[in-house]
């Protein structure tokens, strides 16, 4: 793992493993749109009803940038919230409750496994 792209699709492989552990279904994976990709897009089935989830993954194998959430700046979030617009405009239904999460990894020593920190909700 020592290119940007391969450790980017690493983290988010390990994020969707993550999110189907507790209860989500993926439903797509590396979606691309005008405004940007979406790194995953996953249903959580809650008894108030379903939800889609935007899911944009940050990885990182090292401190020297603080931690990967940082990196989801404003540029990043307006292009996140645009993505996520466009996506559900191209399946129209009023009922569909969405919300856009981050999930950091990081990944500094490999005798340990990763840490993975999920912010629901994480943009607004």
């Amino acid at each position: 793992m020592n290119t940007k792209k391969t450790i980017g699709r690493w983290g988010e492989g390990l994020a969707a493993s993550y999110l189907e552990g507790i209860g989500y279904f993926i439903m797509e994976r590396n979606v691309y749109t005008p405004y940007g990709e979406i790194d995953l897009i996953a249903r959580q089935d809650r008894p108030e009803g379903s939800i889609i989830v935007f899911v944009e993954v940050k990885t990182r194998r090292t401190k020297a940038f603080g931690p990967p959430e940082d990196s989801v700046d404003a540029r990043k979030q307006a292009h996140f919230i645009s993505a996520a617009e466009y996506f559900i405009q191209q399946y129209p239904d009023p009922s569909v409750a969405w919300r856009l999460d981050v999930i950091a990894i990081q990944y500094l020593d490999r005798r340990r496994p990763p840490q993975i920190t999920h912010f629901e909700n994480a943009i607004a």
